[in-house]
Order: C-alpha cells, then sequence, then structure tokens
C-alpha cells in the first residue's frame, strides 16, 4: 500500500511539473510573440506616422495643410537640434550612438496627434464622438511613443520631454497660422508666394534627410 502511495505521488508531482513546464512554455511563446509585435510596431511607427500625416494632408489639401506640413518638419529639426545641444545619451548608447534627448519619434508623433485633432475638430466640430477618436488618438501615440522605451532606444523622459515638445510645437505652429499667417495669406500675394514656394523647399530637403537617414536607418 505504501509503495501504491509513493507511486501515485510520484505521478502526481510529474503531471504538475508537466503542467507547469507547459505553462512556462506557453508564456515564454506569448512574451516572444508580444516582443517581436513590439519590436516590428516600432520600426514601422515612423513610417505609419508619415503615412497618416500624408492622408489627412491630402484630404484636406488646403493652406492651413500646407502650413503643417512644413511645420512638421521644423519640428523635426528642433528635435535635431536640440539633441546636438542636450547631448544626452540614450540608455543602450550600443543600439544607437546619437543623443537621445528629446526622442524625435515621440516629438513627431504628438505633433501630428495635434494635427489629426485639429483637423477632425475642424471639419467634424467638437462633440462627443469627435472627443472619444480624439482620446483614442491621443492614447495610440502614447502608446507608439511608450514603444522607444520598451526598445530601449530611450529613457521615459526623453520620450516625455519629445511628446510634450511636439505637442507645444503643434499648438503654437497653429495659433501662429490663425493669429497672424492666415489675414497676411490672404491680404498679400507675395506672402502666398512665400509660403508655398518655402513649403516646398522644405519638404523636398526633408525627403532627401528622410532617405538619407530613414531609408538607411542611420537616424
Amino acid at each position: 500500500m505504501a509503495d501504491l502511495l509513493r507511486n501515485g505521488d510520484a505521478e502526481d508531482v510529474a503531471v504538475k511539473l508537466g503542467a507547469f513546464e507547459q505553462q512556462a512554455l506557453i508564456h515564454d511563446f506569448s512574451t516572444s510573440a508580444s516582443a517581436r509585435f513590439n519590436a516590428t510596431l516600432n520600426s514601422l511607427s515612423k513610417w505609419l506616422v508619415a503615412a497618416v500625416f500624408g492622408i489627412i494632408f491630402l484630404w484636406r489639401h488646403d493652406t492651413e495643410a500646407l502650413w503643417a506640413a512644413s511645420g512638421s518638419i521644423l519640428n523635426a529639426g528642433l528635435s535635431t537640434v536640440l539633441k546636438r545641444i542636450l547631448n544626452q545619451e540614450r540608455p543602450v548608447s550600443a543600439i544607437r550612438s546619437d543623443p537621445g534627448m528629446p526622442s524625435t519619434h515621440a516629438q513627431s508623433i504628438f505633433y501630428t496627434v495635434m494635427f489629426c485633432v485639429v483637423s477632425m475638430v475642424e471639419y467634424f466640430g467638437l462633440n462627443g464622438i469627435t472627443a472619444v477618436i480624439s482620446a483614442l488618438i491621443f492614447a495610440i501615440g502614447s502608446y507608439l511613443s511608450w514603444l522607444r522605451v520598451s526598445q530601449q532606444l530611450h529613457t521615459t523622459s526623453q520620450v516625455a520631454v519629445g511628446a510634450a515638445l511636439g505637442f507645444s510645437f503643434s499648438v503654437f505652429w497653429f495659433w501662429l497660422w490663425d493669429a497672424i499667417v492666415l489675414d497676411a495669406f490672404i491680404s498679400h500675394l507675395w506672402i502666398r508666394i512665400l509660403v508655398v514656394l518655402g513649403t516646398v523647399a522644405i519638404c523636398v530637403n526633408f525627403l532627401l534627410y528622410m532617405f538619407r537617414y530613414w531609408v538607411l536607418e542611420r537616424n
């Protein structure tokens, strides 16, 4: 009888160990799949943001969208300048050797987030639906920015500063359009020519920059 009990205990232990190992394998697979998904989404985030911005730009195809496009490029340029001035290392300098403060990704993402929200509210008004969609857009932007931390490309403070700068610059840029540039744009031909030519020049330079640093993965 004692032998039977011992054998039964051994079988129970073996079953429990097998179940534990199976759960561990499932957990490891789930964690690995989640990590791969986050890494892939992080690498695609800049293209996703650029695509969303381009779609909204083509949908609006007005002078304010043109102004927003030039602002998005100047916003990225501001981030590059601040990186060189602050010269703060990334959390793992071996992954990327360039400075990490502020996060250019987060700064560009939240500039685009603000552009999306402004465009939606201008066309559909501020109501319950647009408020919910705006909150969802902010949540998506926050998640894409957080991926920079999870992939150890930036610290939390670098991403937070980048997001705050992108949001603030977007608010300033749209305020500048509404308060000063719009009236001058309507009243003076030379202002219209200057804004259009300046935006075209900025966009061409940005396309060259994007090919050099984004396509070649040097950003």
